[in-house]
């Protein structure tokens, strides 16, 4: 006797596409604000015509990232009307996640920042950017109170509303979210061009003088050794890594994507190495996920392979 067929197991539902609505007076930082969710990882797409806005999200999400689109008065078919009955029909959609932001700023602001850029207003044709400012205004009035989510810019520097955005939107796991990467390097062949934070391990006990250990590198264990007895080792240590656990996060919040630590010693081979090792270790176990790179071991390397083809 055949058994039965089982059950087809239940499929868990996508989750539903995250889509944010971006406008508002123009200069009022729209421009700023899709660049800052393009670096949060959102797909971002400016000045979209309205009537393509239904098309664009007419598929039902596949595990698609979030998407911000960004439209204004210069939008072709921006009617503030049509704008809301697609955001009303957009909303009762249960696979769309639906935010309205609106970006508002005050007219005398506005002004200051058009004549500072010398860019004409959208709506003023011809006549002060005053009334085209007052114009726009008026035309998007219904679309700042329909807002589920409203900046206003007048007091913000660009910095500030970057900050703003990434805390509204970054994903909850941004602070640790860096690019990182420690390295060491020797100061006798100069020093890093790019990193943030440099680090000077020549107070510690140098085991190139230790004819043993000499052709060793940090990378060994008795290296390693050899450095942690020093006893200014273990505190100066714990103190960098404290530092570095207190503004890893802060570089994240201020929308730093990268951020490059350097070791230094004499050569780039001992005490630079080990101490980078240890600290992506460290990092590690804080949650970070560092590159770590050895300038001056990867020259020697190097140095070695040509001198085998000699």
């Amino acid at each position: 006797m055949t058994a039965p067929d089982a059950p087809d197991s239940p499929k868990t539902p996508a989750p539903p596409q995250q889509l944010l609505l971006v406008t508002g007076l123009a200069g009022a930082g729209k421009s700023t604000a899709l660049a800052v969710l393009e670096d949060l990882g959102w797909e971002t797409i400016d000045n979209l015509p309205v009537r393509m806005l239904k098309r664009l999200v007419a598929a039902p999400a596949e595990a698609r990232g979030p998407l911000a689109i960004g439209f204004d008065s210069r939008t072709r078919g921006f009617v503030p009307s049509d704008v809301i009955a697609l955001v009303r029909s957009l909303g009762e959609r249960p696979d769309i996640a639906l935010t309205f932001l609106f970006l508002d700023c005050a007219g005398g602001e506005l002004e200051r920042r058009f004549n500072e850029t010398r860019r004409r207003h959208p709506m003023a044709a011809g006549r002060p950017v005053l009334e085209g400012i007052a114009a726009e205004r008026e035309l998007l009035e219904p679309l700042r109170q329909w807002a589920e989510v409203m900046i206003d810019t007048t007091a913000l520097t660009s910095n500030d509303l970057q900050a703003r955005i990434r805390e509204l939107f970054a994903p909850s796991d941004a602070a640790t979210a860096l690019t990182l990467t420690l390295s060491s390097f020797g100061f006798a062949r100069g020093m890093p061009p790019l990193a943030d934070l440099v680090f000077d391990m020549r107070f510690l006990d140098n085991p190139h003088w230790v004819p043993e250990l000499r052709e060793q590198t940090g990378q060994d264990p008795a290296v390693g050794e050899h450095i942690k007895r020093d006893p200014a080792f273990a505190e100066a240590f714990a103190r960098i890594r404290d530092l570095l656990l207190l503004l890893l996060p802060r570089y994240a919040a201020q929308g730093k994507p990268y951020v490059q630590i350097a070791f230094g010693c004499t050569g780039g081979k001992h005490r630079s190495v080990y101490t980078a090792e240890r600290m992506a270790e460290a990092l590690r176990g804080a949650g970070f996920s560092p590159t770590v790179r050895h300038r001056n071991l990867g020259s020697r390397v190097a140095d070695a392979v040509e001198r085998d083809r000699r």
